[in-house]
């Protein structure tokens, strides 16, 4: 996708206060408007100016965006695979203006996503008090911490708006409980974390989506993990009893005569746990001693000359 220049769609810098952005965002909207504007692409532009306005408008949008660093507009551009991460946002959609953020472009959908599916929405209008926006970020736990579940703190960064009109972060520290058997894209609700309400109705939830670091052991698909099993050769041709790490502790294996490289074995029941627990596969791997040694050398040289093996049969 194409990277966009918020700041130069809009003719200001990326120092601009909130309601330098306001202002500017009015007085463009008045020239590019297609109802009123003679401008021959006057609808082209005024949708790239909403689509900035929804995000520079919005303390936590732009907070994000600011992030990315500058680019040039129209590079290939991918945002990085952390971006966002332990970020506060207000549920998306929000900003100083109702937009129909559809229209926008895939930079726009690939970062923000839309409407979050957990906001509230807009709704009527009711004279009854509205509650705070939901907020929502994404936090990294380890695999280990997925499997025994328990509370941790977390540290997520808030956008605010200073006195003076500009948008910083602000490190804002929770305690989270995380269920046993959690798995990547799972949502944790921490009802009343979101944002205040300006009505005196309820304050906002806070949403975090769970993802998961990568494990230097285990390989994790859904609740489901698999592990690659090293075996000495006699250990695959013979048959062994092999002690297996697992989550919940290492457990005894056994290796069946003839098991060939690749060969998956499972072990019911002890991957992530939940209603349906998840497997562990246990993927085998044959590693060769190395000929490194007269003993070592002379003992392959024996099996070479002994052995009627050909690795090769099945391709002649």
């Amino acid at each position: 996708m194409e990277y966009r220049d918020y700041y130069q769609v809009m003719g200001v810098e990326r120092s601009a206060t909130q309601d330098d952005i306001k202002k500017v965002y009015r007085k463009l909207a008045r020239k590019y408007h297609p109802d009123v504007s003679k401008e021959a692409d006057a609808e082209a532009k005024f949708k790239e100016l909403q689509e900035a306005y929804n995000v520079l408008s919005d303390p936590q949008k732009r907070a994000a965006y600011d992030q990315l660093g500058r680019r040039r507009p129209g590079e290939q551009f991918q945002p990085p695979p952390d971006w966002g991460r332990n970020f506060e946002f207000r549920t998306f959609g929000g900003g100083g203006a109702q937009f129909d953020d559809s229209q926008f472009s895939d930079f726009f959908a690939n970062l923000f996503g839309g409407a979050s599916p957990f906001g509230r929405g807009a709704g009527a209008r009711t004279s009854r008090p509205r509650p705070g926006r939901d907020h929502h970020a994404r936090i990294e736990i380890t695999l280990e911490d997925a499997y025994r579940g328990g509370e941790r703190a977390i540290q997520l960064q808030r956008p605010t708006v200073t006195g003076e009109g500009h948008v910083t972060t602000s490190a804002h520290e929770l305690r989270v409980r995380i269920p046993a058997g959690v798995t990547s894209g799972t949502q944790i609700r921490l009802a009343g974390q979101g944002e205040p309400s300006m009505s005196g109705g309820q304050a906002g939830d806070l949403y975090l989506e769970v993802e998961l670091q990568p494990h230097p052991a285990y390989q994790v698909d859904g609740r489901n993990i698999t592990i690659a099993l090293p075996l000495a050769p006699w250990e695959a041709a013979l048959g062994a009893t092999i002690e297996v790490p697992t989550l919940g502790g290492p457990v005894e294996l056994r290796i069946p005569a003839g098991a060939k490289a690749g060969q998956k074995l499972r072990l019911k029941g002890r991957g992530l746990p939940g209603k349906e627990p998840g497997d562990q596969y246990v993927q085998l791997r044959i590693v060769l001693p190395p000929a490194d040694t007269d003993k070592a050398r002379e003992l392959y040289e024996q099996m070479k000359r002994e052995l009627p093996f050909d690795p090769r049969a099945e391709l002649k």
